[in-house]
């Protein structure tokens, strides 16, 4: 009988307040007090739609909450809010996305839209997130 291991991937993460980046931008705001976290070891969970953070990360950045919703989940439907958006930034490349509220004990997700959003894949054998094989590996969004 062969022996099977659960394999995590896990990626570097920079999450990071829009509006504390909008007033950067219109120089309202130093680069130094824009509300930023960095996590080193945020799972990559496909079976997740969006980017998941724990409540006590969700208040450090001081996003707002933009809706409730409902979530299938282990341990069933559950409710959840919606905050955001927030940028996210992994292996150089960018996006903005809302963030779904999961418990403090839970680690920093992220789901697939974020991933397609990023335009990066999961190498499971590996271990490790890189570029779309079938954009060559290049940062490549579909307009069609």
């Amino acid at each position: 009988m062969e022996t099977s291991t659960v394999r995590r991937t896990v990626v570097a993460a920079r999450i990071e307040n829009v509006m504390d980046l909008y007033a950067a931008s219109k120089g309202q705001l130093p680069d130094e007090q824009i509300r930023r976290i960095e996590v080193s070891d945020a799972l990559v969970d496909t079976g997740a739609s969006h980017l998941a953070m724990p409540k006590h990360l969700i208040e450090q950045l001081d996003i707002p909450r933009v809706s409730t919703g409902r979530a299938k989940t282990t341990g069933g439907l559950r409710t959840f809010d919606l905050y955001g958006p927030v940028r996210l930034t992994i292996q150089g490349r960018v996006c903005s996305v809302d963030v779904a509220e999961i418990a403090d004990e839970c680690p920093v997700l992220i789901g697939y839209i974020p991933l397609e959003n990023l335009d990066l894949v999961v190498d499971p054998k590996n271990q490790r997130v890189i570029g779309n094989p079938a954009h060559g590996g290049e940062f490549m969004i579909d307009m069609f």
